[in-house]
C-alpha cells in the first residue's frame, strides 16, 4: 500500500515523462514546479520511491518511473479520469469542478468498483477535458494533435482537449465559449503580440498565444483518422 503522497508523485511523474513522450525522465525541479512543492521536498520523495524500486533516480539527474511504477501510476491516472468522467457525466459537476473531487477519488483501492465504474461509463476513452483513459490493461489511445497556438490562419480544426486543468483557465475557457469537439476557425493572427482571431460557434473572441498553447486540436493534417494504441505499462 502506497501512501497518497507517493501516488502523487508517481502520477505526476508518469505526465512528465510517459505521456508527453520524454525518454529522457523528469528533472527535480520539474516534478517539484508540477506539484508546487519544494525542490528538497522532491528529491527526498524521490530517494523513497527509488528504495521501494519504484523510480529510477539520481541525484542532479533525470527521474523515470520502473516497470512497477508505471504500473502502478497507470492505474492512478486511470482511476482519476474516470471519476471525472463520472462527476461530469452522471453528477452534472462542471468540468472545473471535477479534478479537485477526483483528487480524492483517485485513491480507493477497489479493483472491482473501478472496474464497475468503467463498464457503467461505457468504458470511456477519454475524460471531460479530452485526457486519454487507461483501459484495465494499461493501454490506451494515442492521437495526433497540435495545439491552437500551432493552427494557421483560415483553418478549421476540432478542439479535443485541454492542456490546463486549473478551474480558473477552464472557466476562462467557458467564457470563451468552448467546448470539447467544437470546431475553431482561425481568423487572424497579429505579427506583433501573436493575438489571435477566432470563431467558435459565430462567436469571434481575441485569444492570447498563452491560452492558446493551452488548447490541444484535432484536425485534417493531424492523421486523426488512424489512433494508436499504447500501453503505458509495456514502455521500457
Amino acid at each position: 500500500m502506497l501512501s497518497y503522497t507517493e501516488e502523487n508523485y508517481l502520477k505526476a511523474l508518469l505526465q512528465l515523462t510517459v505521456e508527453k513522450g520524454n525518454k529522457e525522465g523528469a528533472g527535480t525541479n520539474e516534478l517539484a514546479v508540477h506539484l508546487n512543492l519544494k525542490p528538497a521536498t522532491a528529491n527526498d520523495m524521490l530517494k523513497k520511491l527509488k528504495e521501494k524500486k519504484l523510480v529510477e533516480y539520481e541525484k542532479y539527474g533525470k527521474s523515470s518511473l520502473t516497470r512497477e511504477g508505471r504500473r502502478l501510476a497507470t492505474d492512478v491516472v486511470r482511476k482519476h479520469r474516470l471519476w471525472e468522467t463520472f462527476l461530469f457525466e452522471k453528477l452534472a459537476f462542471a468540468w472545473d469542478e471535477v479534478h479537485e473531487v477526483a483528487e480524492q477519488l483517485e485513491h480507493i483501492q477497489s479493483k472491482k468498483l473501478v472496474d464497475k465504474l468503467d463498464e457503467f461509463l461505457g468504458f470511456p476513452g477519454f475524460d471531460p477535458h479530452g485526457d486519454v483513459i487507461p483501459n484495465a490493461r494499461g493501454e490506451l489511445q494515442m492521437r495526433s494533435t497540435k495545439t491552437l497556438h500551432e493552427e494557421v490562419v483560415n483553418h478549421r480544426c476540432t478542439m479535443v482537449a485541454v492542456k490546463d486543468n486549473a478551474a480558473s483557465f477552464l472557466q476562462y475557457v467557458n467564457q470563451v465559449g468552448l467546448r470539447i469537439n467544437d470546431t475553431i476557425h482561425v481568423l487572424s493572427r497579429q505579427p506583433y503580440d501573436d493575438l489571435m482571431e477566432i470563431e467558435v460557434n459565430g462567436k469571434k473572441s481575441s485569444i492570447s498565444s498563452r491560452f492558446a498553447e493551452n488548447i490541444v486540436v484535432s484536425c485534417k493534417d493531424c492523421d486523426i483518422a488512424k489512433p494508436k494504441i499504447k500501453s503505458l505499462n509495456a514502455i521500457k
